[in-house]
């Protein structure tokens, strides 16, 4: 058994396809069988299913790979030790982001990061949470940047800031004429929310009695894919919505006058970035947060926190 031999049991696993691991390992598919095939010999036991399309690890072939994933990370964590060590930032970065967040935190911060870190190569998806915790345990992500706390002592998390939470109004909308609101001001039926699967859904619904509400009386149900959804449907149609402090920075001056303020203590979500316990990419997950720090107003980072509930 060898390193090169667990790094294919791994790519085989991420891509669950021989002629496509192969590619990414940069070895012919034959070779790649080969080696496989020599390390289950040796083993004395099946690693993968081949009979299955795609193909699936074995029951024995999943604990050993997740065994491999984390002698591959510790391996790589001697690299990365020597990169420190010369104050060397570079390689390359596997970040995964929540859909409600993307859209408005990397355009604030990603040229910097480039420009500051050319030696960096930034690989970013867009997730959901329960994704992009599962990929930083199987180690397909070095890191996640997405709403907190996880409740999850296996992912390791770095508060950086507090991102208020808005109402968006149609502006036919009667009862909404004051500065501040209540989240009990909040009709369900005409509060447009996100799809399942998005963590800020169920943030919103837990906020104050909008989840009772929500089993209790709903009678329109849609559910939307993106906070530009929400707001196109809330100014074309009718109702509110919810949405975070970063989705109101580029609004037109029309637009921000649809904006409602909740009654302190204001209704929060905090944002962190996530690792696994065994992260290896210590320097460039530093710097990351770092820069993300850098171009974030004062007001919302987390040593400027007053007066506000967190959801």
């Amino acid at each position: 058994m060898n390193l090169q031999q667990l790094d294919y049991i791994i790519a085989i696993d991420t891509h669950r396809h021989f002629q496509q691991a192969a590619k990414k390992c940069f070895v012919t598919q034959a070779t790649l069988s080969m080696m496989i095939q020599k390390l289950e010999d040796e083993l004395g036991v099946k690693i993968f299913d081949r009979s299955k399309k795609p193909v699936k690890p074995t029951d024995i072939g999943k604990k050993i790979i997740a065994q491999a994933r984390r002698i591959a990370a510790e391996a790589a964590r001697v690299s990365e030790l020597i990169k420190e060590e010369k104050g060397e930032v570079s390689g390359e970065l596997r970040i995964g982001i929540i859909p409600t967040l993307a859209p408005y935190l990397l355009p604030l911060f990603l040229k910097k990061y480039v420009t500051d870190y050319p030696q960096v190569k930034l690989l970013i998806n867009e997730f959901t949470t329960s994704i992009i915790i599962d990929r930083l345990k199987d180690g397909q992500l070095d890191a996640g940047i997405l709403a907190t706390p996880l409740n999850d002592n296996s992912v390791k998390e770095q508060v950086m800031f507090y991102e208020k939470y808005f109402l968006y109004i149609n502006k036919n909308e009667s009862g909404f004429n004051k500065q501040y609101v209540l989240p009990v001001d909040i009709d369900i039926n005409r509060l447009w929310l996100l799809e399942e699967g998005h963590c800020m859904r169920s943030q919103i619904l837990n906020l104050c009695e909008l989840k009772k509400q929500h089993e209790m009386e709903e009678k329109i149900h849609y559910e939307a894919g993106s906070i530009e959804t929400l707001k196109n449907l809330v100014e074309k149609n009718f109702g509110v919505t919810i949405v975070p402090e970063l989705a109101t920075f580029n609004l037109t001056a029309s637009q921000k006058k649809r904006l409602r303020y909740f009654k302190p203590p204001t209704p929060v979500r905090e944002i962190s970035i996530a690792t696994h316990r065994q992260y290896v990419k210590e320097k460039l997950i530093e710097v990351l947060k770092e820069t993300i720090l850098a171009v974030m107003p004062e007001e919302m980072k987390i040593n400027k926190k007053i007066n506000v509930l967190e959801i």
